[in-house]
C-alpha cells in the first residue's frame, strides 16, 4: 500500500477515535425495514430532515401499504410527498421503483439484501432507476446491517474539510474512498458521528472552528491559519511602508 494511503488510514482512524471521545460509540439498531428505508431515503433527496419526516409520515398515513403506493395514481402520491419538495419528480420515481421491485422479486420485500454480498447488494439497488450510491448505502447500513458508508451533505463537507477526500471529490466517488479508509465495523459509528459534527460544529455556513476539537487534523483550519498569518504579514508590511 502506498505510504500516502497508509497515512490517510491512520489519520481517519485517529479522527474516528476523537469523534467517539466526543460523541460516543454508536450501537447499530435497525431504523426501518429495507423497503421502508429505501422509500424513506428516496423522499429525503434534496430536502431537510424535517420535511422528509413530514412527507414520509403523510405517505404512511394516506396509504395502508407499499403495494397501495405502487398502485396509486401519481397525483395522490405527489400530493402526499409535497412537504419534501420535488414531489412531481419523486412520486414517479418512487412508483417506478416499487413496480420494478415487484417485477423482479414477485413481491415488495427487500429482506433478501441482508444475505447478499455487500457489493452485489449495492449493484442490485443502484440498478433501480433513481437509486444512487448514497440511497443504496443508507438501505444497507441502516436497515440491513450490511457494511456501507453513506455520504450525505454533512459527511461530504466534513471529510472534505478534514482532507480525507479531495477538494474536488464528488459525493459519488467519496463513498468508495471513505469505505477504504476505515474498517467496515467502523462505518456506522463514523458515519453518524461525522453527521453529528457537521450539524453541531462543522456547519456549512459559519463553521464553529473556534470550538472544534479536530484542529490538528483539519486541512480547512490549517488553511485558515495560513491565510490569517499571510494577511497579518501583509498588514505589517503595509504599515511599515506607510511609516
Amino acid at each position: 500500500m502506498p505510504q500516502s494511503a497508509s497515512r490517510m488510514r491512520r489519520k481517519s482512524m485517529t479522527i474516528h477515535a476523537a469523534l467517539i471521545g466526543h460523541y460516543g460509540q454508536r450501537r447499530w439498531r435497525r431504523r426501518l425495514d429495507p423497503l421502508s428505508e429505501l422509500v424513506f431515503t428516496i423522499i429525503s433527496q434534496n430536502t431537510s430532515d424535517v420535511n422528509r419526516d413530514v412527507a414520509y409520515a403523510r405517505l404512511r398515513q394516506r396509504f395502508p401499504s407499499w403495494e397501495a403506493v405502487r398502485d396509486a395514481p401519481l397525483a395522490q402520491i405527489a400530493e402526499a410527498l409535497k412537504p419534501a419538495g420535488l414531489s412531481n419528480i419523486k412520486a414517479p420515481r418512487l412508483k417506478q421503483v416499487l413496480q420494478i421491485i415487484t417485477e423482479r422479486r414477485g413481491s415488495l420485500d427487500l429482506d433478501f439484501l441482508t444475505e447478499m454480498d455487500p457489493g452485489e447488494a449495492k449493484t442490485w439497488l443502484t440498478s433501480l432507476k433513481g437509486v444512487g450510491p448514497k440511497t443504496a448505502a443508507c438501505v444497507l447500513l441502516f436497515a440491513c446491517g450490511v457494511p456501507a458508508f453513506p455520504v450525505d451533505t454533512h459527511v461530504h463537507r466534513v471529510t472534505q474539510r478534514l482532507g480525507l477526500i479531495g477538494a474536488k471529490t464528488g459525493a459519488e466517488r467519496a463513498h468508495a474512498i471513505l469505505e477504504s479508509l476505515v474498517p467496515p465495523e467502523a462505518y456506522y459509528t463514523f458515519h453518524l458521528n461525522l453527521i453529528a459534527h457537521g450539524r453541531a460544529i462543522c456547519r456549512a455556513p459559519n463553521p464553529r472552528c473556534e470550538v472544534c476539537f479536530l484542529h490538528r487534523w483539519c486541512d480547512y483550519w490549517k488553511n485558515l491559519q495560513r491565510r490569517s498569518r499571510r494577511t497579518s504579514r501583509q498588514v505589517r508590511t503595509s504599515s511599515r511602508e506607510r511609516t
